[in-house]
């Protein structure tokens, strides 16, 4: 399949060039038993590695780009559509953060992948009242709920409205675990209709 060959190619790209990375997106919840996607391929890398990550890819024949945003550049090979992100939102990419990723096999080979905190946490931090669709989150979420450490995800987000409605639909649905139901971020306590009291 093309996304498979060209992540084969990206990935010895990036490492004959001895640049640190991760994959992430969708890609690396799938390859935790999340949700099924074929889609394009993100990977993060440090800001001061991406001039030279995107040079790297060009010179293995793919055509590259520096879109006005300012926190990833693009490159494409053929129709498949990689993205190298290197400020996040909500995430300073540093070798701590490529040091927590995860080896994981993935269509067919061992690469690092993004923790899966620091995929959860961008995907929150990057949510605003234009653009406020739960739809994959809460499928993320759902398929793998027992792999993510709620605390951490919970005190990193805080902050965020949009991230604590997400973390009170999770817990309304079923989603959290229940070792972690008492354990809320930002001092807040959701009452179940029984607890509610009149004004």
């Amino acid at each position: 399949m093309p996304i498979e060959a060209s992540l084969k190619k990206a990935v010895a790209a990036l490492r004959e060039a001895d640049i640190p990375f991760l994959l992430a997106g969708s890609l690396a919840v799938w390859a935790r038993g999340g949700p099924e996607t074929r889609h394009d391929l993100d990977f993060v890398i440090k800001p001061e590695d991406a001039e030279r990550a995107l040079r790297v890819l060009a010179e293995a024949g793919m055509r590259v780009d520096k879109p006005p945003e300012e926190w990833l550049h693009k490159a494409w090979d053929g129709d498949v559509l990689i993205d190298l992100i290197f400020a996040p939102r909500g995430l300073e990419v540093t070798d701590e953060v490529i040091e927590r990723g995860d080896l994981l096999h993935v269509i067919g080979i061992t690469i690092p992948v993004m923790a899966i905190e620091d995929v959860l946490a961008t995907k929150l931090m990057a949510l605003h009242e234009h653009q406020l669709d739960y739809t994959s989150l809460l499928r993320i979420a759902r398929s793998i709920r027992e792999q993510i450490d709620w605390t951490s995800l919970r005190a990193r987000t805080r902050g965020s409205p949009y991230a604590l409605a997400f973390f009170v639909m999770c817990d309304e649905l079923g989603i959290v675990p229940r070792e972690a139901h008492g354990l809320r971020g930002a001092n807040v306590r959701v009452l179940r209709s029984a607890e509610r009291r009149p004004r």
